[in-house]
């Protein structure tokens, strides 16, 4: 789970050599392996940067990981038999308040029937449903050549995720309650260029009325490229690395991001900020989860709408707050159990927490280069960090694995942004909001884009947090995957991340 969190921990590195995690959360549970379609990747919480819009909280889910750009014909359409959610606990108990809840349908041209050709001539000629997603250029303004269109609807929930008040969102332009996603980007033939993507994909940038709420939000749904950066293959093969590529800070940006060339799809809002918070809990928390039906029975005469008939209630199967958590942190044999937890409940993973294994881990991989794990426990340095929120800056009065944003704290401009985030504030285990660089904008109060997570949940797994160098030996040594990520390689404004690569470039490739 890239920034879950729970404990913080993550991945890999260490002086030598270290490689991140694998992607915030991508394929971290056995079960989950077999339903990429709601594998939550990422989660991202925090102020909104774009200039005038600092009175919002962006909130943002990204799911169905490692995209290759040219997976046709199918592409990567969501799934419409789930539940996909972003949940927001703003009274401080690690129970969701407010819930946003997103389902999606697809829907073939020509009436369910799907575009066709006439194939052959006269008493031999047939009408025949074609193969692909489309037959030609596809624009916002003619989508005459689509052969299949993703929507969804929008729900704000009230209390209990399955209980409480629902309400429609609807497009401030028009009213409807249904929204269109763009097609993924098939290609530069099908698209054009990078420019003409965008253009199109914008078009499906929505203002939007949420029920409740004073001033319009903003709405995006669609496919962008991974946000994730980290050194993915050498850091589950033992952290294979070299030491001289990882030896100190100098090479944080060393080697190419794996992740560069894949493709995720991004859930994205932008909610005011009065309308999360409650008056007196200035600290909010938030995570995401996807839920399927309980029973599925396959339908031996499947249809393109009815491949399967799903019942019963639903049945939560993807959960993301804070990155890298189930990943790194949470044991094998607990990873399917923490995906279908609340956390509320995580009561139950606190070993993880307090206990953690990957700093023991590194220090036999790297006992020879001197590397040794923090000697104090329970580690409440890693609890505050994870499940309570740091004093000061972001504690909400609940223990429990989510992300937690302290929404007085302004917006750092992105331009000003350390990729250290609020991890720059402390030192021998102290916050210092004079520190230069210091950042609390940043991780992990909430989290931005930009924000290296792999390396700051690196750095405090080693005992960054903690006061000296006998509780925590290797506490100053800059650990880092040698995969670099920052606030320079997303956008200044609304979804923030970027256009997703091409399937294909018109040049061959």
């Amino acid at each position: 789970m890239r920034a879950r969190k729970l404990a913080a921990a993550l991945t890999v590195a260490t002086a030598l050599g270290a490689t991140g995690a694998l992607a915030s959360s991508h394929r971290e549970a056995p079960f989950i392996t077999e339903m990429p379609k709601v594998d939550a990747t990422d989660f991202y919480m925090f102020r909104s940067y774009e200039p005038g819009r600092d009175a919002y909280v962006t909130l943002i889910a990204n799911y169905l990981p490692l995209q290759d750009a040219y997976g046709g014909p199918n592409y990567f359409s969501l799934d419409p038999d789930a539940l996909y959610e972003i949940h927001v606990d703003n009274t401080g108990d690690a129970v969701e308040d407010i819930t946003f809840q997103f389902r999606f349908t697809n829907t073939l041209a020509a009436n369910g029937n799907g575009v066709t050709l006439d194939i052959g001539t006269g008493a031999n000629k047939k009408s025949v449903a074609v193969p692909l997603v489309n037959v030609g250029p596809i624009t916002a303004a003619d989508r005459s050549k689509l052969n299949v269109q993703e929507s969804f609807t929008l729900k704000v929930v009230r209390g209990n995720r399955r209980t409480g008040t629902a309400a429609d969102v609807t497009n401030a332009s028009g009213g409807s309650a249904t929204f269109l996603k763009p097609t993924d980007y098939i290609g530069t033939k099908s698209f054009g260029d990078a420019a003409a993507y965008a253009a199109y994909a914008g078009q499906h940038i929505y203002s939007v009325n949420i029920p409740g709420c004073t001033g319009q939000a903003k709405l995006f749904v669609g496919q962008r490229k991974e946000s994730f950066a980290v050194n993915l293959g050498p850091v589950f093969d033992l952290v294979n690395a070299p030491a001289s590529v990882i030896a100190d800070a100098a090479n944080r940006n060393a080697v190419p991001n794996p992740l560069d060339e894949k493709n995720i799809t991004t859930l994205a809002l932008e909610v005011p900020i009065s309308c999360l918070r409650t008056a007196a809990q200035p600290v909010i928390g938030g995570w995401t989860s996807a839920s399927l039906r309980q029973a599925r029975a396959l339908n031996p005469k499947a249809t393109y709408t009815t491949p399967a008939r799903e019942g019963g209630a639903w049945a939560q199967v993807s959960r993301l707050g804070m990155p890298l958590v189930n990943e790194i942190v949470i044991g094998l044999k607990d990873k399917n159990r923490f995906n279908a937890s609340e956390p509320k409940d995580d009561a139950q993973f606190a070993d993880y927490v307090t206990h953690p294994t990957l700093p023991a881990l590194l220090e036999i991989l790297f006992t020879a280069d001197g590397v040794r794990a923090p000697t104090v426990f329970p580690r409440a340095d890693l609890v505050a960090a994870f499940l309570t929120g740091v004093t000061g800056v972001n504690a909400n009065g609940s223990t429990a694995e989510m992300q937690r944003l302290n929404v007085e704290l302004p917006a750092t401009a992105r331009a000003g942004q350390n990729n250290l985030g609020a991890a720059a504030c402390f030192k021998d285990g102290a916050l210092d909001t004079t520190l230069p660089g210091c950042d609390p904008a940043g991780f992990p109060n909430g989290r931005r884009p930009g924000d290296d997570v792999v390396d700051i949940e690196l750095r405090v797994a080693m005992g960054y947090l903690l006061a000296n160098d006998t509780q925590a030996p290797s506490r100053n040594i800059p650990f880092h995957d040698a995969v670099l990520q920052d606030a320079s390689q997303f956008d200044t404004t609304f979804p923030y991340l970027r256009t997703p690569n091409p399937g294909a470039h018109g040049d061959g490739t």
